[in-house]
């Protein structure tokens, strides 16, 4: 077979994706590398996964002796990893207990059937109903894309699954809807990220919190893509000064390898019982290794102050880009997820910076969207604006 830049896979692979003409062979930290030995700045992350770099040595020494010992066996066992990884995200969170799963689809997928069996089972409520927010992104299983607020990402899956209601996102008023509508739970996340990269209103969700606390709501909160240390916290919930009920988390946590994850608080997570819920892979050594790895070195390392360090820095280079380029309208986000807002078309904007060895991302037709690595330096920040502006120049003289 003829080697090429871009392997076809449209005979063996369903077409679920857009696949940009690049083979990717090899990561290393902020870097990858294609099948024609040209380099590419990753501010992409694997869409917010590979927080700690590509193959970072903390987690990969962790996988390597890992692999030596035990790959995977059945939750009818104690893992070590396990335990000491749920030890880990209970002690620097609000939560109380911990469900392994697999991705973020399935954990919020978790987080759903615990609010509806807590209903159920704890509250008596046989018809509880989930509120989420339009424009949100919650995953592809049946429940959470019902759950995700956006037409296009429920099209040709119909019917829907019952028991879901959607609120306009960072709207005050549209909150009393909650007393008519007396909802089961809550779920929301603090950054749209798919939406738009759209931080939640300080005063917005502050309401949201009182009125889940008088009328006995659960507050779920979405943190696939802003947990484990992207938004400068470990949790982004923690800078709004809230404690969710229940907390889901994927992505980030394992470094690329698979995982996902739920974090509930005692008394909700006692609506999971042996038998009601489970994961064959969820929680398996391989993936708790990563896990376990990937949490430490960002809770010891002192990654957390870079990352805001590096945020601000980020922030500034790209302000001045748009003070440069009429067409940037707005920058937004928090911490290392950072939103371009154009007048012009993003994908265009990421086709073109890829002939500049440069990844990134969108984040609907108008926004390019910003992951770079939480290890990320100052040196590479300053190689993405060259970047940037190579591509923004390219495009203004039709290249």
């Amino acid at each position: 077979m003829e080697t090429t830049n871009s392997v076809s896979l449209s005979s063996s692979v369903m077409t679920t994706y857009s696949r940009f003409p690049i083979t990717v062979v090899k990561g290393k930290g902020s870097y990858l590398w294609d099948n024609q030995g040209i380099t590419y700045l990753d501010f992409t992350s694997g869409i917010a996964t590979c927080n700690l770099g590509h193959v970072p040595e903390v987690v990969k020494e962790k996988l390597d002796e890992q692999l030596q010992n035990l790959w995977h066996c059945s939750n009818l066992y104690n893992i070590p990893n396990q335990v000491q990884l749920a030890e880990l995200l209970t002690a620097n969170s609000c939560g109380d207990q911990v469900f392994f799963c697999n991705s973020g689809a399935e954990a919020n997928e978790a987080a759903i059937k615990l609010a509806r069996r807590y209903a159920n089972i704890r509250q008596g409520n046989e018809s509880p109903v989930i509120v989420t927010f339009l424009q949100s992104f919650h995953g592809r299983t049946l429940a959470t894309l019902t759950a995700t607020g956006q037409e296009k990402i429920q099209q040709g899956f119909l019917p829907l699954v019952p028991g879901f209601c959607y609120l306009p996102f960072n709207d005050e008023d549209a909150l009393e809807q909650l007393h008519s509508l007396k909802p089961a739970a809550v779920l929301l996340e603090l950054v749209q990220g798919e939406g738009g990269v759209i931080p939640a209103n300080q005063d917005w969700v502050q309401k949201l919190v009182e009125i889940c606390k008088k009328m006995d709501i659960l507050l779920m909160v979405d943190e696939i893509q802003t947990g484990i240390g992207r938004t400068g916290t470990l949790f982004a919930y923690e800078q709004y000064g809230i404690k969710p009920d229940i907390i889901s988390i994927a992505k980030g946590l394992g470094s690329g390898f698979p995982i996902g994850a739920i974090i509930a608080k005692e008394e909700v997570a006692k609506g999971f019982e042996p038998g009601s819920h489970g994961s064959t892979f969820g929680g398996n050594p391989l993936a708790t290794a990563a896990g376990l790895a990937t949490v430490t070195h960002i809770l010891d390392s002192g990654l957390l102050g870079q990352v805001n360090d590096m945020s601000s820095y980020l922030d500034k280079q790209l302000l001045k880009l748009k003070e440069k380029y009429s067409f940037i309208k707005e920058i937004r986000g928090i911490g290392l997820l950072k939103g371009m807002v154009v007048e012009t078309n993003a994908l265009e904007i990421v086709r073109k910076a890829i002939d500049n060895q440069l990844l990134i991302l969108t984040a609907g037709p108008n926004i390019v969207r910003l992951l770079p690595p939480l290890t990320v330096s100052k040196e590479e920040i300053n190689e993405c604006i060259v970047k940037l502006e190579k591509t923004f120049q390219s495009m203004e003289k039709g290249v």
